[in-house]
Formats: C-alpha cells, structure tokens, sequence
C-alpha cells in the first residue's frame, strides 16, 4: 500500500492523483499502484509541488516494512535512527 499526503498542493496535482489512489481525507490519498507508476507519481509531484509539500509512504524490504519520500519546502526529512526512520524538521 502507498500513501500520499499533500500539503499546501496545487488542485491540478490532487486531481492527477485520483487516477491512480483514492483521496480518502483532504489531501491524503491511499492505494496501490505498481512500482513504475509510484516512480512516475513522486517525479511529477516532486517537480509540482513549488512551494507545498509532498509525502510518499510506499512499501520497502526493512525492518518498518516502508520508506518514505519528501519534496516541497520546509519539509521533514526522513532519519535513520539505528535502523528506525524518523522524520526531523530542518532548524531554522
């Protein structure tokens, strides 16, 4: 299962994500789509996304069982904490 959340998105973006996930809160979007389309959906999301933000949650081979992806600004980025992924907020 992938999940993408949106923050701060352009309509157009969130209207192109209903044709692959179903929005199931305002700017939350859940499915499955194979790896070649998640793969399409972040480049396009990351180079939209101007000044909002983007998260994509998608399944992995480690211990969480999922990494994450992040584009926009001030946005949180994922750590890696002895084999844990945390998100951090960048100091200002």
């Amino acid at each position: 299962m992938t999940v993408v959340v949106l923050i701060a998105a352009a309509e157009g973006l969130r209207g192109h994500l209903t044709r692959w996930m179903v929005e199931i809160a305002a700017g939350v979007f859940v499915g499955n789509p194979s790896s070649r389309v998640r793969d399409r959906l972040w480049n396009l999301l990351s180079d939209r996304i101007h000044d909002g933000q983007v998260i994509m949650i998608e399944p992995a081979h480690n211990e969480q069982g999922w990494t994450v992806r992040t584009a926009g600004r001030d946005r949180l980025h994922p750590t890696d904490l002895d084999g844990l992924i945390l998100m951090a907020r960048s100091r200002r």
